[in-house]
């Protein structure tokens, strides 16, 4: 049986990471788009972040934009944190499930469509 059940619970509500953050997920473009804009705002300031999103013209932009505008609101709104002094942490887009699909081909054969979709995670932190 669980031994010690309640102490670790405890124990793991001590060490919950108490960034502000916001997640996408099952969003249908492919992580591999997504990894090229958010490598671009890496470690940035928030406001710096959202001025390279908005003058990429990939077509992942605007959605980690709107993820990185509700971790702001997260952060200002729950945690009492300034914006100015909000930092992109982490950030990171994970592969999610793949939609499979079919199309015709010549000669009355089928080919296989993927529409690959990610998930993708914000953590902002407080300048140093």
């Amino acid at each position: 049986m669980a031994t010690r059940q309640r102490e670790k619970a405890k124990q793991r509500i001590e060490n919950k990471d108490m960034r502000p953050h916001a997640s996408a997920n099952y969003v249908r473009i492919s992580s591999r788009k997504v990894k090229l804009i958010i490598d671009l705002i890496r470690g940035k300031s928030v406001s710096e972040a959202q001025a390279i999103l908005m003058h990429t013209p990939q077509a992942a932009s605007p959605i980690v934009d709107k993820i990185l505008k509700s971790a702001i609101a997260n952060a200002e709104n729950n945690l009492n944190m300034s914006r100015d002094t909000l930092v992109v942490a982490e950030v990171f887009a994970n592969q999610g499930p793949t939609l499979k699909r079919m199309r015709p081909m010549a000669k009355g054969r089928a080919g296989r469509i993927l529409k690959r979709t990610s998930h993708i995670k914000i953590i902002l932190d407080q300048a140093k």
